[in-house]
């Protein structure tokens, strides 16, 4: 709420067009200030000050809400409550589809298709209401340069034949998707904090950042004292941002990330890591696996970002041609497993995998497996607890 923009907050239009000439936007920009700065920027007295302050302190203090009115609400607007995904099974499982006004995590190893759900997500949202889209445009924040236009363009022919059977809807589907690359963690954060104005003048009704972990593996070394700190604050930084916006517009955010690994016991003992290393595998949520013998892929960033999301979907390799989407971490959803293929059209599922669910039901889903692919290939084994290409 502290990242609130002062022209919400009932502010005159002329004094936070002052203010913003000084770099002060939001409502903590403001309130960080003393009553003696605030004098001198608005040109204010004592008293108009300390009453813009109980105006601005009142806009973004967070407001009691009972859970009838939050029933109410989602029964009264249904469409506003969930994000369909347009894949029935899993939208059935997610009680509608992804919350809106959450965060949505979509992890997994490289190629198993994160940013392809990311871009058939982006087709769905600028869609009519009643095809189950959100009217609406979308901002798709790019960290490693994966976003293909081209792509965009195919999933929305193949997936949607009869809506977009003419040039002039492929232009305005495509005119409603606002891609910005970010390729350092201060940019990413910028763009983050300054996305409120773009929700508001430009209709978003979805937020993708893909990915989360790109930026901020590649850019705090853990051998530097103090980088897991810094690298802490960020995310935190980062997800508060975004659980604002998705809470204040009712909007759902979806973010990917990715894998990391987890030692067996044999390995760990063998493993003479330095002080920065112990932090970094720490940090990473990174330690002994659950059977003590077997090393595995996991979900990277750690315990703490993982209590920051409050979906998490993983998706992991099956074989050559299938993959499988987990519900691992749902406020309402069961654990769930289902089976899906990438076509021309996007993600296409397979089924529900009642094996799968029932074998991994009930993990710590910081702690959940993850298939990854061979190098020749092709993943060995249908179990997924037994994990051959997981092992390191």
């Amino acid at each position: 709420m502290a990242n609130k923009m002062l022209k919400r907050t009932g502010l005159p239009l002329d004094l936070c067009e002052r203010l913003s000439k000084h770099q002060i936007v939001n409502c903590r920009d403001f309130l960080s200030l003393s009553p003696l700065e605030l004098m001198r920027l608005t040109g204010q007295n004592i008293h108009k000050v300390y009453a813009l302050a109980k105006t601005v302190s009142k806009a973004c203090a967070p407001k009691m809400i009972t859970a009838l009115e939050i029933k109410t609400e989602r029964c009264s607007h249904p469409t506003n409550a969930f994000f369909p995904t347009s894949l029935a099974e899993l939208d059935e499982v997610l009680h509608g589809g992804l919350a809106c006004g959450t965060l949505t995590e979509v992890t997994g190893p490289s190629g198993c298709g994160k940013t392809q759900f990311c871009i058939m997500l982006s087709v769905l949202a600028t869609l009519p209401i009643s095809m189950g889209g959100l009217d609406g445009t979308v901002i798709y924040i790019d960290t490693e340069s994966a976003f293909s236009a081209e792509r965009l363009v195919e999933i929305a022919r193949c997936r949607f034949p009869d809506y977009f059977c003419t040039e002039q809807e492929l232009i305005r589907m495509t005119n409603k998707i606002y891609l910005y690359r970010e390729l350092t963690c201060l940019d990413v954060l910028k763009r983050v904090e300054s996305l409120e104005d773009d929700v508001i003048s430009k209709g978003v009704k979805l937020i993708v950042v893909d990915s989360v972990a790109s930026v901020v593996r590649k850019e705090f070394d853990p051998r530097l004292e103090g980088n897991l700190a810094k690298r802490s604050n960020l995310l935190s930084s980062e997800a508060a941002t975004l659980k604002y916006l998705a809470e204040e517009f009712s909007i759902p955010v979806i973010l990917t990330n990715q894998i990391t690994m987890r030692m067996g016991q044999r390995q760990a003992a063998s493993f003479k890591p330095s002080s920065a290393e112990i932090d970094l595998l720490q940090s990473e949520g990174c330690g002994v696996s659950p059977d003590g013998e077997t090393g595995f892929a996991t979900a990277a960033l750690g315990n703490t970002w993982s209590h920051s999301i409050n979906t998490r979907l993983i998706m992991q390799y099956l074989d050559y041609h299938s993959r499988q989407v987990i519900v691992a971490k749902s406020p309402l959803a069961p654990f769930a497993a289902f089976m899906f293929t990438i076509q021309n059209s996007g993600l296409i599922l397979q089924g529900e995998d009642d094996q799968s669910s029932s074998l991994m039901e009930g993990t710590d889903p910081g702690l959940l497996p993850i298939r990854v692919r061979s190098s020749i290939g092709h993943c060995s084994g249908r179990d997924p607890l037994s994990l051959t290409q997981g092992k390191l």
